[in-house]
């Protein structure tokens, strides 16, 4: 405690004062000056002592008063009504009060680790806060929010810090708060996928009983959970329960999409649900809108898969079996009527597929430009650069097309030339980031999708025609379809139509992967519109290099799970993901191997390429790293990591993902 002596500046304007006086006296009266000198004196005397007094009965003050402070300050310490303990800066006990000996049961705990006796301590996290910001605490069945206070002990060399811990008791907050989370009420809404195909399918004998069964299953499911069902048509479900009712459906990965999709009451087909749920809305109506939002993305993957609105992000529970088709050529027209009237509304019309393109890619592309071209419009191709998967596809390109490669440009160059008027198609991909060029999407309003992959949590913002069928092979084929539909002729050219059947080509796998009936028809119009299947096979024509990695890549592969194969390709090269992605599908050919996954270097990214043959969801594990895909074809690409810790991280995910498929 600082307090300020008594001082002689207190008087010492006085005394001289005085004295002047005495000088001035003594010129005119010497005797009656001596005697002021001598009183002077002696006021010099006193006032000396009176100072010396004031000061020594000041420090008796202070004193007592540190020592009354000093004893209360004890005192308050060892009878605060909360725990209390005192930690090194290695995070063992120094000092400790009752309370906190009493919270832990111990007998002996100084010179012990903190993180020892409370699991729930990391001493890295508190160490990082600010003076008194807490950190909260779970130990035993109580919650406490710690409350640190930093000092120094300068007695010991180093000035070893101390840290004070003040535990606050804040159980009956997060009880409270739990409790209320768990009354809290959520909106999800349920969708028969294939309830048209079941209906029509089943024998008029079964039809009314399998109907029966569903809305049976479905109330009972969720009455288990305290939740309301009502059914508003005749396959669609709202459900209202509260956050602890989904909690415990959560656990239980949805299996209420088992149940029916096991259930057998006459039905030939087997019955898939979507459900869509929302746990972040503010109000009822926001909770409903995110549910629809939320099953809108449940049927883009394909259905047969819950997905939870959960605010910034989704999570996703089923999509494990392979999506039932169920296209028809209405959408297609439609689609095609709206794409033609569109690109008649723009004089620019734009172009652009995912980065790193591949033959779907391009090839949807090319079709594309040839729907422009048909209406007279002025049509580009965003593309940055060539990589060796379209290499082949651009050199007949620059033989058979010419006019068409003047209509490729770069994507800084498309951001000079596009404005609010200009139209974008984006193909082949529906994530923003994704995309060839992102800043495209922020210079116009107007931008169509056509893509064939499972919607993923990101997606384009509010386009203006979305054409998302992940029951489609690829974006060629779906391109082809809107072709058709688009005016009495497609006028494809041979190189077109092999440039579209290339990227049909390249993801049905030379059609033996998510193939149907429609991948056909299209393959039978690009074959009509002069395509050559010996030229397409050439297309995809390999240097002997790639070979030769793509061997090493399968030599050193190894067998994880019994199941699935991992395989790696340790050099940096321009072709790596092409590599890649070769590899793992002739991993698929591995007696007993049901998925594949090859990692590579790209620049500072880690590029998974994944494949499978059906049974195992690629899709579903890449999307754990941020990728996406389709169930047997997908990819994700992994930054800060090595090679050695992608494969780590990818096999836990693995790991996790057939774990919780024995589950169901």
């Amino acid at each position: 405690m600082k307090y300020k002596m008594f001082t002689w500046a207190d008087t010492k304007l006085y005394l001289i004062v005085i004295g002047l006086s005495v000088l001035i006296i003594a010129f005119f009266q010497p005797i009656f000056a001596f005697i002021m000198g001598i009183i002077l004196a002696y006021l010099v005397y006193y006032n000396s002592k009176k100072i010396e007094e004031k000061n020594k009965e000041l420090a008796r003050y202070v004193e007592g008063l540190s020592q009354n402070f000093d004893s209360a300050a004890k005192h308050a310490i060892f009878n605060m009504p909360f725990p209390m303990v005192f930690i090194d800066n290695e995070g063992k006990i120094t000092w400790y009060n009752t309370p906190f000996l009493t919270l832990l049961g111990e007998e002996e705990i100084v010179n012990k680790s903190i993180s020892e006796l409370v699991d729930d301590f990391n001493l890295t996290e508190l160490l990082k806060k600010k003076e008194n910001e807490s950190v909260s605490i779970k130990y035993m069945d109580k919650y406490f929010q710690v409350y640190p206070n930093f000092l120094e002990d300068k007695k010991t060399s180093g000035k070893r810090k101390i840290t004070v811990l003040y535990w606050v008791d804040d159980t009956d907050y997060v009880v409270l708060r739990n409790e209320h989370i768990r009354e809290k009420t959520v909106v999800a809404l349920v969708d028969v996928d294939n309830y048209d195909d079941v209906k029509n399918s089943t024998p008029d004998i079964h039809r009314p009983i399998v109907l029966a069964e569903i809305d049976q299953l479905i109330n009972s499911y969720f009455g288990e959970y305290q939740g309301i069902v009502r059914k508003y048509e005749n396959d669609k479900y709202m459900v209202i329960l509260n956050q602890g009712g989904l909690e415990a459906i959560k656990s239980k990965n949805f299996d209420l999409m088992d149940q029916v999709r096991d259930m057998s009451m006459g039905n030939i087909i087997p019955i898939t649900l979507s459900i869509g749920v929302c746990q972040a809305g503010e109000t009822l109506l926001d909770s409903y809108e995110n549910a629809s939002a939320a099953i809108d993305i449940a049927l883009g993957r394909g259905g047969d898969q819950a997905v939870i609105n959960v605010g910034n992000t989704f999570d996703f529970y089923g999509g494990k079996s392979k999506a039932v088709e169920k296209r028809n050529k209405v959408k297609a027209r439609v689609i095609g009527d709206a794409l033609r009237q569109l690109i008649d509304q723009n004089e620019r019309v734009f172009v652009m597929g995912h980065q790193n393109p591949d033959m779907d890619s391009i090839g949807s592309s090319v079709g594309i430009m040839r729907a422009i071209t048909n209406r007279k419009k002025e049509g580009f191709i965003v593309l940055n650069g060539e990589n060796p998967s379209i290499r082949n596809l651009m050199e007949r390109m620059r033989k058979d097309s010419p006019d068409m490669l003047k209509s490729i440009i770069t994507g800084n160059e498309a951001s000079e030339i596009m404005d609010e008027k200009s139209l974008l198609i984006v193909l082949d991909n529906h994530k923003p980031s994704l995309t060839e060029a992102p800043e495209l999407l922020e210079l116009t309003q107007k931008v169509v999708v056509i893509d064939h992959h499972r919607r993923g949590a990101e997606f384009i913002n509010n386009p203006v025609l979305t054409y998302l069928e992940p029951y489609a092979s690829s974006t060629a084929e779906l391109v082809t379809e809107v072709l058709t539909y688009m005016g009495d002729e497609t006028n494809l050219t041979k190189f077109e139509a092999e440039a579209l059947l290339a990227g049909i080509t390249v993801d049905t796998k030379n059609f033996s992967f998510q193939t149907g009936v429609r991948t056909f028809e299209a393959a039978s119009v690009l074959k009509r519109a002069g395509a050559d299947t010996t030229i397409v096979k050439q297309l995809f024509r390999d240097d002997f290099s790639t070979f030769v990695n793509k061997a090493e890549v399968i030599k050193s592969s190894k067998i994880i799970f019994d199941r699935i194969a991992i395989g790696r390709l340790e050099k940096q090269m321009e072709d790596s993901i092409l590599i890649a992605a070769q590899a793992a599908n002739e991993l698929l050919n591995i007696n007993d191997v049901e998925a594949s996954f090859v990692l590579s270097q790209l620049d500072e990214k880690i590029h998974i390429s994944g494949r499978s043959l059906g049974g195992i969801s690629v899709q579903l594990i890449l999307e754990k790293l941020g990728g996406g895909g389709h169930l047997t074809s997908a990819g994700a690409q992994v930054e800060k990591a090595s090679m050695k810790e992608a494969e780590k991280l990818l096999t836990d995910i693995i790991d996790k993902y057939l774990k919780e498929g024995e589950k169901r």
